[in-house]
C-alpha cells in the first residue's frame, strides 16, 4: 500500500499563485485549484457558543448585572475570537485542492484515471502539498456535525486502504454539500476498483470506529457478566455478597426512594459503565489491527493490545464471508465481518478467530468483505436481488413472538396482580400493548431480512433481526443439504434448508423457504448433490422419489 506523497517547502522559496473560485468537477485533470467554502470561517467560530451562552445565562440570572469577572471573561472570549477568526481566515485562504495529472510524466494523454491525483496544499510559513493517486483512494466519507448541517457544509475525508493512522488521509473542511457530493462522486468514479482488489492491505483500525463499540452486546451484557464473575469469585472464597453491609444498605435506600427516578438512574449507570467497558474491550481487542494479504494465497489478521493475536487463513480454506449486523449496530449504520474458513478450530475457537473486521461503518464492512472475496460483496454496488420468502413466514414470526414473549409476561403480571395488588393488573395490560407492538415490528423486520439467491460462484443467504446476517458462500464448498421441518412448518408449506460446509459453523441455515421451491434451489446452488433424488418433468416416479420435489 502506498501512502500519500508529502512535499514541504518554505513559502518564500516557492511562488504560489492565487487561487480560482470553486469550479465544477474537473474530470480532465486540468489542475485548476479550488478553495474551501467561505462558511468554513463560521465553523471555526462554533466553539464560541458555549462561553457566550454561559455569559448570557449569567446575565439573565443576575438581572443584567454583570460583574467585573464576567467582563474579564467576555474580553478573553473576544480576544480568543479575534485570534481564532484570524487563524481560520488564513487557513481558508491558504488551503486549496485540485484534481490534476501527475507531474512526473505519468499523466500523458491516454493513461486515463491512473494518471490523476487529488492534491491538497496548505500552510502559511511552511507550505505542504499532499497528493494521493485517485486509483489508490478507497473511501470518501462526508461528515457533518449539527453546526455543519446548520450552515449547509460538510467535511470530506478521502483515504487509502489502511489509512487508519491518519497519515494517508486527506481532509477538506468545509465544503458546500452539493460541491462535496460532486467531488465524492468524482473521486469514487476515478478510483481503480481492480487496484483496490489487488491492494495487499485491506484495512487498518480507525479510532473513529470507537463510536460503534457501545452498539454491541457488551454495553449491557458486559456489566452483568462482570458482576456475575465478581459474585462467583467472592462466593468461591466464602463471602456472600448479599450479606455485606454496604450492599444491604444500597438496596434498602434504593427501595425506599422514588422508583420513577432511581430506576432510570440505575439504567443510565448501567449503560454508562457498559459503554466504558465496551470501548475498553474494543481497544484491547483491536489495537494495532491490520487485515492484509501477505501473499496471493494467505490472508492475515493482526490485532490486540495486551494479548496480541495473529490469525492466518489460507485462501484455499476460505469458503466465504459473513456480514453480521446486530440490531443496535445496524441502527447506527455499522456492521462487522467474519470469515467462513476451515482450519480455525472447533466452533468456539472459530468464533474467536474468524473476525476480520471490528464493528465499523457498513460501507467499510462491504468494502472489506469484497476485498477478502476478491469480488464485489452482494449489496456493495447495486442492490442484489434476493428471492423473497412466502408471506406465511411473516405470520409464523408474529405468532411465535406473541406466544413466547407477550403471552407469558402478561399472564405472570396478571396473576401477580390478582393475588397481590391491582397495580400489577395495569402493568399487565400496559406490557401487553407495548410488547405486542414491539413483537409485530420485530417480526416484520425479521421477515423483510429473509432472502436467498445465487450470485456467480456464491450462494447468498440473509436472515435474522437481532443479528441480521448476510452470507456469501462458495457454491462448490457445499458438501450436503439438510431439509428440516416440523408439524407447524409442514402445515405452512415451509422448510428450513441447511448447507453443510467443512468450514465456519459447519452448517448455515436458510429458514422458511417454500417447500415446493427449496429442492430446485438447492440443486441449482450446488449441482451434483440432489439430482438423483429429484424428478424432472415427464420422468416416471419411483418409490425413492418424492413427486412434489421436481426440478423446473
Amino acid at each position: 500500500m502506498s501512502t500519500p506523497h508529502e512535499h514541504e517547502t518554505p513559502a518564500v522559496a516557492r511562488d504560489i499563485p492565487g487561487t480560482a473560485p470553486v469550479a465544477p468537477a474537473d474530470p480532465a485533470g486540468t489542475g485548476e485549484w479550488r478553495r474551501l467554502d467561505p462558511r468554513t470561517l463560521l465553523v471555526h467560530c462554533g466553539w464560541l457558543a458555549a462561553p457566550l451562552g454561559s455569559l448570557a445565562l449569567t446575565a439573565l440570572a443576575t438581572g443584567g448585572r454583570i460583574t467585573a469577572r464576567a467582563w474579564i471573561t467576555l474580553a478573553a472570549v473576544a480576544a480568543s475570537f479575534a485570534v481564532v477568526t484570524t487563524i481560520g481566515l488564513i487557513r481558508w485562504a491558504r488551503t486549496e485542492f485540485r484534481i490534476a495529472r501527475r507531474p512526473d510524466g505519468a499523466g500523458a494523454p491516454g493513461q486515463g484515471r491512473a494518471a490523476l491525483t487529488l492534491d491538497v496544499r496548505s500552510g502559511l510559513l511552511t507550505r505542504r502539498l499532499r497528493s494521493v493517486p485517485l486509483q489508490r483512494i478507497r473511501t470518501v466519507d462526508l461528515t457533518a456535525s449539527p453546526l455543519h448541517r446548520l450552515l449547509g457544509v460538510t467535511v470530506l475525508r478521502a483515504g487509502t486502504a489502511g489509512s487508519g493512522d491518519g497519515r494517508s488521509e486527506l481532509s477538506l473542511e468545509a465544503l458546500a454539500v452539493p460541491e462535496a457530493e460532486r467531488l465524492r462522486a468524482e473521486l469514487l468514479a476515478y478510483a481503480d476498483a481492480a487496484s483496490a482488489e489487488n491492494d495487499p492491505v485491506l484495512a487498518r483500525v480507525r479510532w473513529r470506529w470507537l463510536r460503534y463499540a457501545p452498539l454491541t452486546f457488551w454495553v449491557v451484557g458486559g456489566v452483568f457478566v462482570v458482576a456475575g464473575s465478581v459474585y462467583r469469585v467472592l462466593d468461591g472464597i466464602g463471602i456472600e455478597p448479599w450479606k455485606l453491609g454496604f450492599v444491604q444498605q444500597a438496596f434498602s435506600e434504593f427501595g425506599a426512594s422514588a422508583l420513577w427516578l432511581t430506576i432510570p438512574a440505575a439504567l443510565l449507570a448501567v449503560l454508562a459503565l457498559g459503554s466504558v467497558g465496551a470501548v475498553a474491550l474494543y481497544v484491547e481487542n483491536w489495537w494495532n489491527y491490520c487485515l492484509e494479504w501477505t501473499d496471493a494465497r494467505t490472508l492475515r489478521v493482526r490485532r490486540g493490545l495486551f494479548t496480541t493475536r495473529s490469525v492466518t487463513i489460507e485462501r484455499a480454506r476460505l469458503r466465504g464471508v459473513l456480514l453480521r449486523e446486530p440490531l443496535l449496530l445496524r441502527a447506527g449504520g455499522g456492521a462487522l465481518v467474519r470469515a467462513v474458513a476451515g482450519g480455525l478450530g472447533n466452533r468456539e475457537e472459530n468464533r474467536k478467530r474468524s473476525g476480520l473486521l471490528p464493528p465499523a461503518p457498513r460501507t467499510e464492512a462491504l468494502r472489506v468483505a469484497g476485498g477478502v472475496l476478491r469480488a464485489p460483496f452482494p449489496g456493495s454496488g447495486a442492490p442484489v436481488a434476493l428471492a423473497a420468502h412466502p408471506r406465511v413466514a411473516l405470520r409464523r414470526r408474529r405468532v411465535r413472538g406473541l406466544l413466547w414473549a407477550v403471552l407469558p409476561g402478561t399472564a405472570v403480571l396478571a396473576g401477580l396482580g390478582a393475588a397481590f395488588t391491582p397495580v400489577l393488573l395495569h402493568c399487565a395490560w400496559i406490557y401487553a400493548v407495548l410488547a405486542t407492538a414491539l413483537v409485530l415490528w420485530l417480526a416484520r423486520d425479521a421477515y423483510r431480512s429473509l432472502g436467498h439467491g445465487i450470485q456467480g460462484p456464491y450462494l447468498v443467504a440473509r436472515s435474522g433481526t437481532f443479528s441480521r446476517d448476510t452470507l456469501a458462500l462458495q457454491r462448490e464448498a457445499v458438501a450436503a443439504w439438510t431439509f428440516s421441518t416440523s408439524p407447524f412448518t409442514r402445515r405452512a408449506g415451509l422448510v428450513t434448508l441447511t448447507a453443510a460446509v467443512a468450514a465456519g459453523e459447519d452448517g448455515y441455515r436458510i429458514p422458511d423457504l417454500a417447500a415446493a421451491e427449496a429442492p430446485a434451489f438447492a440443486a441449482a446452488a450446488a449441482p451434483g448433490i440432489l439430482e438423483e433424488f429429484l424428478l424432472r418433468p415427464g420422468a416416471p416416479e419411483s418409490p425413492g422419489h418424492l413427486p412434489e420435489q421436481r426440478l423446473p
